[in-house]
Protein backbone atom coordinates (compact mmCIF):
# COMPACT_ATOMS: atom_id res chain seq x y z
CA UNK A 1 0.00 0.00 0.00
CA UNK A 2 2.09 3.12 -1.13
CA UNK A 3 -0.04 5.83 0.77
CA UNK A 4 -0.21 6.87 4.61
CA UNK A 5 -2.73 9.62 6.13
CA UNK A 6 -0.06 12.35 5.90
CA UNK A 7 1.42 12.01 2.58
CA UNK A 8 1.98 10.37 -0.21
CA UNK A 9 4.58 7.57 1.01
CA UNK A 10 4.19 4.38 1.86
CA UNK A 11 2.65 3.14 4.88
CA UNK A 12 5.13 2.41 7.38
CA UNK A 13 4.78 -1.44 7.07
CA UNK A 14 5.52 -1.29 2.98
CA UNK A 15 8.70 1.28 4.13
CA UNK A 16 10.03 -1.45 6.65
CA UNK A 17 9.51 -4.03 3.94
CA UNK A 18 10.92 -2.32 1.34
CA UNK A 19 14.23 -1.73 3.35
CA UNK A 20 14.61 -5.54 4.49
CA UNK A 21 16.21 -4.52 7.99
CA UNK A 22 13.59 -6.66 9.71
CA UNK A 23 15.21 -9.52 8.14
CA UNK A 24 18.93 -8.28 8.24
CA UNK A 25 18.23 -7.61 12.25
CA UNK A 26 16.62 -10.59 12.76
CA UNK A 27 19.89 -12.20 15.02
CA UNK A 28 18.90 -8.96 17.31
CA UNK A 29 15.39 -9.65 18.23
CA UNK A 30 13.89 -6.69 16.46
CA UNK A 31 10.46 -5.12 17.34
CA UNK A 32 9.08 -2.26 16.06
CA UNK A 33 7.70 0.04 18.35
CA UNK A 34 6.79 3.37 18.24
CA UNK A 35 3.42 5.84 17.05
CA UNK A 36 3.10 4.37 13.39
CA UNK A 37 2.10 0.93 14.75
CA UNK A 38 -0.70 2.99 17.25
CA UNK A 39 -1.85 5.17 14.61
CA UNK A 40 -0.62 8.41 16.61
CA UNK A 41 1.73 8.90 13.79
CA UNK A 42 2.29 12.88 12.62
CA UNK A 43 4.43 13.71 9.30
CA UNK A 44 7.39 13.82 11.43
CA UNK A 45 7.15 10.82 12.82
CA UNK A 46 9.52 7.86 12.92
CA UNK A 47 9.66 4.42 12.37
CA UNK A 48 11.79 3.08 15.45
CA UNK A 49 13.02 -0.66 15.64
CA UNK A 50 14.52 -1.94 19.25
CA UNK A 51 17.11 -4.72 19.25
CA UNK A 52 18.57 -6.68 21.61
CA UNK A 53 22.17 -6.15 20.73
CA UNK A 54 24.67 -8.56 23.32
CA UNK A 55 27.90 -8.01 20.71
CA UNK A 56 27.28 -3.55 19.97
CA UNK A 57 30.12 -4.26 17.28
CA UNK A 58 28.20 -7.10 15.38
CA UNK A 59 24.80 -5.00 15.13
CA UNK A 60 26.87 -1.75 14.45
CA UNK A 61 28.59 -3.79 11.33
CA UNK A 62 25.31 -4.79 10.15
CA UNK A 63 23.90 -1.31 10.24
CA UNK A 64 26.86 -0.14 8.36
CA UNK A 65 26.58 -2.62 5.84
CA UNK A 66 23.21 -2.31 5.26
CA UNK A 67 22.80 1.63 5.50
CA UNK A 68 25.89 3.70 4.48
CA UNK A 69 24.40 4.64 1.62
CA UNK A 70 21.26 6.00 2.75
CA UNK A 71 20.31 9.43 2.94
CA UNK A 72 21.70 11.00 6.39
CA UNK A 73 22.63 7.97 7.66
CA UNK A 74 24.33 8.46 11.40
CA UNK A 75 25.36 5.64 13.93
CA UNK A 76 26.74 6.56 17.11
CA UNK A 77 26.98 4.47 20.27
CA UNK A 78 26.29 6.10 24.06
CA UNK A 79 28.79 6.86 26.46
CA UNK A 80 26.77 5.77 29.31
CA UNK A 81 25.73 2.50 30.20
CA UNK A 82 23.60 -0.03 29.11
CA UNK A 83 25.61 1.85 26.13
CA UNK A 84 23.51 1.57 23.23
CA UNK A 85 23.93 1.77 19.25
CA UNK A 86 21.43 4.11 17.92
CA UNK A 87 20.96 4.43 13.85
CA UNK A 88 19.17 6.74 12.06
CA UNK A 89 18.17 7.24 8.23
CA UNK A 90 15.52 8.39 5.10
CA UNK A 91 14.68 5.50 3.46
CA UNK A 92 11.46 5.33 1.00
CA UNK A 93 10.32 8.55 2.80
CA UNK A 94 10.37 7.87 6.17
CA UNK A 95 13.08 8.43 8.99
CA UNK A 96 14.44 5.44 11.22
CA UNK A 97 15.77 4.82 14.27
CA UNK A 98 17.18 1.80 14.86
CA UNK A 99 18.31 1.30 18.80
CA UNK A 100 20.49 -1.76 20.04
CA UNK A 101 20.71 -1.94 23.61
CA UNK A 102 22.15 -4.87 25.37
CA UNK A 103 19.25 -5.41 27.39
CA UNK A 104 16.24 -7.87 25.95
CA UNK A 105 13.74 -5.91 24.01
CA UNK A 106 11.01 -6.58 26.36
CA UNK A 107 13.14 -5.09 29.70
CA UNK A 108 13.73 -1.36 27.78
CA UNK A 109 12.20 1.71 28.20
CA UNK A 110 10.80 2.48 24.67
CA UNK A 111 9.25 -1.12 24.50
CA UNK A 112 7.60 -1.13 27.60
CA UNK A 113 6.38 2.61 26.63
CA UNK A 114 4.98 1.09 23.61
CA UNK A 115 2.65 -2.02 25.04
CA UNK A 116 1.32 -0.17 28.04
CA UNK A 117 0.36 2.74 25.17
CA UNK A 118 -1.18 0.06 23.19
CA UNK A 119 -3.07 -2.21 25.86
CA UNK A 120 -4.11 1.66 26.98
CA UNK A 121 -5.35 2.60 23.38
CA UNK A 122 -7.29 -0.99 23.48
CA UNK A 123 -9.39 -0.27 26.37
CA UNK A 124 -10.27 3.56 25.74
CA UNK A 125 -10.82 2.81 22.10
CA UNK A 126 -11.08 5.52 19.66
CA UNK A 127 -12.18 8.31 21.93
CA UNK A 128 -8.93 7.78 23.32
CA UNK A 129 -6.91 7.33 20.20
CA UNK A 130 -8.35 11.07 18.95
CA UNK A 131 -7.69 12.72 22.56
CA UNK A 132 -4.34 11.26 22.73
CA UNK A 133 -3.99 12.51 18.82
CA UNK A 134 -5.42 16.00 19.37
CA UNK A 135 -2.69 16.32 22.35
CA UNK A 136 -0.30 15.54 19.70
CA UNK A 137 -1.36 17.81 17.37
CA UNK A 138 -0.84 20.24 20.09
CA UNK A 139 2.91 19.77 19.93
CA UNK A 140 3.42 17.21 22.66
CA UNK A 141 5.00 13.91 22.32
CA UNK A 142 3.75 11.01 22.60
CA UNK A 143 4.16 9.75 26.24
CA UNK A 144 2.64 13.57 27.51
CA UNK A 145 0.21 13.44 25.38
CA UNK A 146 -0.81 9.91 27.65
CA UNK A 147 0.02 11.52 31.02
CA UNK A 148 -2.08 14.79 29.83
CA UNK A 149 -5.10 12.77 28.53
CA UNK A 150 -5.53 10.42 31.14
CA UNK A 151 -4.29 12.89 33.87
CA UNK A 152 -1.46 11.09 35.28
CA UNK A 153 1.08 12.96 37.73
CA UNK A 154 4.84 13.56 37.88
CA UNK A 155 7.33 12.60 34.82
CA UNK A 156 4.96 11.27 32.25
CA UNK A 157 7.83 8.64 31.00
CA UNK A 158 8.04 7.46 34.77
CA UNK A 159 4.33 7.14 34.98
CA UNK A 160 3.95 4.95 31.76
CA UNK A 161 6.38 2.83 33.08
CA UNK A 162 4.89 2.22 36.23
CA UNK A 163 2.30 1.14 34.24
CA UNK A 164 3.60 -1.02 32.16
CA UNK A 165 2.88 -4.24 34.65
CA UNK A 166 -0.31 -2.95 35.74
CA UNK A 167 -3.30 -5.46 35.43
CA UNK A 168 -5.73 -4.96 33.16
CA UNK A 169 -8.19 -3.61 35.80
CA UNK A 170 -5.89 -0.86 36.62
CA UNK A 171 -5.26 0.07 33.31
CA UNK A 172 -9.30 0.00 33.02
CA UNK A 173 -10.12 2.00 35.83
CA UNK A 174 -7.73 4.84 35.03
CA UNK A 175 -9.18 5.20 31.42
CA UNK A 176 -12.66 5.20 33.08
CA UNK A 177 -11.33 7.76 36.08
CA UNK A 178 -9.69 9.74 32.61
CA UNK A 179 -13.53 9.30 31.23
CA UNK A 180 -13.35 7.17 28.50
CA UNK A 181 -15.20 4.07 29.12
CA UNK A 182 -13.41 1.02 28.91
CA UNK A 183 -13.69 -0.99 25.50
CA UNK A 184 -14.74 -4.11 27.65
CA UNK A 185 -17.88 -1.93 29.50
CA UNK A 186 -18.21 0.08 26.10
CA UNK A 187 -19.89 -3.13 24.79
CA UNK A 188 -22.38 -4.16 26.92
CA UNK A 189 -23.22 -0.59 27.65
CA UNK A 190 -23.16 1.39 24.46
CA UNK A 191 -19.74 2.95 24.96
CA UNK A 192 -18.95 6.55 23.56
Amino acid sequence: MWHNRWTEKPSYEEALALTGLMKTLAAFNPRVAGTPPLGLDLPSSDIDILCHARDATALATALWTMGADWEDFTLHQWRRAPRPIIARFRAHGWAFEVFGSPEPVEMQAGWRHFMVEARLLSLGGPALRAAVMAARLDGLKTEPAFAQVLKLRGDPYAALLLLAAAPEDRLSALVAAAGFIPASRGLLTGGR
